[in-house]
């Protein structure tokens, strides 16, 4: 099986994703004690509290999306001096959260991602939304919605058990190449092939395992790892 950039990804159910990563994160969440929550995370400077404090407060922005009320979230970010982008929407909802009990920022996330994957279902996937970047199917966003949580599940240790290792790299490895495809600029070329995601940019050609690709496309490779800084660059599409 070969999966080109620009994949329409019509085999798989972006909705039924983002259930069972938030399901899984969930099952996570609710088993921690407060040393678990504590504990460092893989996001950088950020401890598996503040992974579920960023997730509850970008809802802020998903329903912001859903309510065609983008103007008014940029508004209230003005308004509380929030800067740089979202890098500083991610730092202000984790920081505004500190000082709550962690049982009410889960239940603040339980409530509001519900709400968010509840209406994009009933939106369907060929609908559109109104993102910062303009309108957007809701498929598509669901996808990119998908990654984020599979992202921040591995971020945290959420458990992945190994009947569903293979499929979930699978999925995210062409969540990856439908991302790199958006990139009309990229001079990135991938296509998946068997267990293995064929790279071929800068005049150089790299086969990268699944797993190996997923973790560039969302900035998680390690920094020692030997890919190329160009390369590593070029493929981190979906953080």
């Amino acid at each position: 099986m070969t999966t080109r950039p620009g994949d329409s990804l019509t085999d798989l159910d972006p909705f039924d994703i983002f259930d069972a990563e938030a399901a899984r994160l969930d099952r996570f969440f609710s088993g921690l004690d407060e040393e678990g929550w504590r504990r460092p995370s893989r996001a950088e400077g950020w401890s598996v509290r503040d992974v579920l404090a960023h997730l509850a407060g970008e809802e802020l922005y998903n329903h912001a999306c859903l309510d065609g009320d983008v103007d008014g979230f940029t508004a209230m970010l003005r308004r509380e001096g929030v800067g740089d982008g979202f890098n500083g929407f991610n730092e202000w909802c984790v920081a505004r959260r500190r000082d709550l009990p962690v049982h009410e920022v889960l239940q603040e996330w339980r409530r509001e991602n519900g709400d968010t994957r509840a209406r994009m279902r009933a939106l369907g996937r060929d609908a559109s939304l109104r993102t910062l970047a303009g309108p957007y199917p809701v498929g598509s966003q669901a996808f990119h919605y998908d990654s984020e949580y599979a992202t921040h599940a591995d971020d945290v240790g959420a458990p992945v058990g190994p009947d569903e290792a293979g499929h979930r790299a699978r999925w995210r490895a062409r969540v990856g190449l439908f991302a790199l495809g958006e990139q009309r600029d990229s001079e990135v070329h991938a296509e998946l092939t068997g267990e293995r995601v064929v790279v071929r940019a800068y005049g150089t050609t790299e086969e990268l395992p699944l797993p190996v690709f997923v973790e560039a496309t969302v900035g998680r490779l390690p920094d020692d790892h030997p890919m190329d800084p160009g390369l590593r660059d070029a493929l981190r599409c979906l953080a």
